[in-house]
């Protein structure tokens, strides 16, 4: 059961997060019947079921930045392959925060400051532009519970002056989530992410000219990539946690009526294994659907220097993990979106060059478990692999991401470079998400 009085406690214990009272959210644009959104278990728009197969491309606002480390060209040509995979959402990332962490990509889009980067800004822009014209929809993520693009422990750093790395090992594992944890209750900390929040989703694109909260194009605004409570239940403010879900969540709906909001949790391994967290972050009304992202080789299910011998294990636990998040968005009656999955090469290579028959498999699996559900009236609305590396190739012979690399990949600066994501030359995954994309689609 869901403990009702430690959400309220939670609600009220930020009520700078909540919307204040007295405020009446403005009304939708008009023609919003274009826009997307729930209907019970379902995405809808114009009155018909909304699914997809779609990919993960935070690095898109980089590519579309006009300068020195942005490439248009490529946002381009990457975004014309995945329309021809049949790929119709994107989830990418609509802030980077600057600080001292190691392993954080730069340039981001703000500092400690209230100035934020007009250049990363407009490279927001442009890609959304791009991604309207090819009738691709995206999601936008808010901010990061790990270090690669500053995120929460970042903002700490700005309020408290200090911070601690991720996988440092003076602080072992789980420091570095329990560290981040008093983000929720740091007022001063929420306070500049809200600005920071305020300020993009009240955007007007300066490409298209267009409101942000009036783009069709947008599936949903995502609170965090990974939030979780803590790393421990010993660390873990429940109320302070769901406060600031429910408070960031109804701040911006009140700017922004038309759109959906996720918060991009992981699903269990995000809630402590604890169903009840998992419920209770996402039955609030403002939060409009699941989130689940599933890595069996980060949490020891497969071990990628041998996939023969550890798959069939690993596929058992993969089905039962999202057949359990099924459940639960069966029981909140909100669609469920599989929005990160993530698997290596044969042989735990790094290169493009190496086969990927155990990654194909794993690709087949979800999809054939999304798509069963999706047929039968269930919640699974779309999912999304982690993650488009396209055409990038790193130069680097340990796969190491340096500072100043350029060449953009799904795999993040603090993972190897090639580890999970699917290159452009990945015919076969590339055909088993196009296959996946037609199925989807044609459910109806």
């Amino acid at each position: 059961m869901i403990d009702r009085r430690s959400i309220l406690a939670g609600t009220a214990a930020l009520a700078g997060c909540a919307v204040a009272p007295g405020i009446t959210p403005p009304t939708p644009a008009s023609g919003s019947a274009t826009f997307l959104r729930r209907d019970g278990k379902r995405f809808v728009r114009d009155g018909r079921p909304y699914r997809f197969a779609g990919a993960n491309l935070w690095y898109a606002a980089w590519l579309g930045a006009d300068a020195a480390f942005g490439n248009r060209a490529r946002l381009l040509r990457e975004l014309d392959a995945l329309k021809a995979a049949g790929i119709t959402n994107l989830r990418i990332m609509a802030s980077a925060e600057e600080g001292p962490l190691n392993n954080s990509i730069k340039p981001g889009f703000r500092d400690a400051s209230s100035t934020y980067s007009r250049t990363m800004l407009e490279g927001l822009d442009f890609a959304m532009a791009e991604i309207a014209k090819r009738g691709m929809t995206a999601v936008l993520c808010l901010t990061n519970f790990w270090e690669w693009s500053g995120g929460m422990m970042t903002y700490l750093y700005y309020v408290e002056g200090r911070y601690i790395d991720m996988n440092d090992p003076a602080h072992p594992w789980p420091a570095f989530a329990n560290a981040n944890a008093r983000f929720y209750g740091n007022a001063k900390a929420v306070g500049l992410y809200h600005d920071y929040v305020r300020a993009v989703v009240s955007r007007t694109n300066t490409v298209t000219g267009a409101r942000y909260a009036d783009d069709p194009s947008i599936l949903s605004w995502q609170l965090c990539n990974e939030p979780r409570p803590a790393g421990d239940m010993a660390h873990a403010d429940l109320p302070a946690f769901y406060g600031w879900v429910d408070g960031t969540a109804r701040l911006i709906k009140s700017i922004d009526p038309n759109h959906m909001v996720s918060t991009g949790s992981e699903g269990l391994k995000g809630s402590l294994e604890q169903a009840s967290i998992a419920l209770a972050e996402h039955q609030f009304p403002s939060i409009d659907y699941l989130t689940v992202h599933v890595w069996p080789n980060n949490w020891g299910w497969v071990q990628q220097t041998d996939l023969t011998g550890t798959y069939a294990r690993g596929e058992q636990l993969v089905e039962q993990y999202v057949r359990q998040h099924i459940a639960i968005a069966n029981q909140l009656n909100k669609p469920m979106v599989i929005e990160e999955f993530g698997y290596p090469r044969d042989g735990g290579s790094n290169d493009p060059k190496a086969t990927i028959v155990y990654k194909d498999r794993f690709y087949q699996l979800l999809h054939r478990i999304a798509l069963t559900d999706a047929q039968a009236g269930g919640p699974t609305a779309g999912t999304n692999f982690w993650a488009w590396n396209g055409e990038a190739r790193t130069k680097n012979a340990d796969w190491k991401f340096k500072d100043g690399d350029l060449n953009y990949m799904g795999d993040p600066p603090h993972e190897p470079q090639g580890w999970y994501g699917v290159f452009d030359s990945d015919a076969s995954t590339l055909a088993i998400v196009a296959e996946q994309a037609r199925a989807m689609e044609a459910i109806g």
